[in-house]
């Protein structure tokens, strides 16, 4: 699984040895926060797949890595089996119009976004489980009480 490290300006994919060799990619993929225009959980990344893989990996239903290119589009794709997922739409971005990877910690990282980070980056999972969770005043459930007949 990749771990997501997230700080006020960009999203960075820490990727294992051995996903860096399936992928073909050298460094660990890095995105600048504000390319970030959707981020989308999925049970089923291979529905999103597209294009071929140039250069990549891909075993049908096991794994899928690496740069895929599609008519017009450029995508990195991690996925692992059918777990969740998620997908990152990218706009501007110079590299790529969108990640998708499979991780469990999808809504960390929609949460993590959400909320303003620290300059150094951080494990979203941390990020998501240190800032202060918000009260709302009237969390009291509402009494309902049957209709007279």
């Amino acid at each position: 699984m990749v771990t997501l490290l997230l700080d006020q300006t960009q999203l960075e994919i820490v990727l294992s040895p051995i996903e860096r060799a399936a992928s073909f990619h050298r460094d660990n993929v890095r995105l600048v926060r504000e390319t970030i225009t959707k981020v989308q959980l999925v049970d089923d990344a291979w529905a999103w797949l597209r294009g071929v893989p140039n250069p990549g990996t891909h075993i049908p239903g096991v794994l899928a890595a690496g740069t895929w290119k599609a008519a017009g589009s450029v995508d990195f794709v991690l996925i692992r089996r059918r777990r969740p997922s998620v997908v990152i739409d990218l706009s501007g971005d110079e590299q790529y119009r969108r990640l998708i990877l499979t991780t469990k910690h999808g809504l960390a990282l929609t949460q993590a976004l959400r909320l303003d980070v620290s300059d150094e980056p951080a494990d979203v999972e941390e990020i998501v489980a240190t800032s202060p969770t918000p009260v709302s005043k009237g969390s009291r459930r509402p009494v309902i009480r049957p209709r007279p007949a």
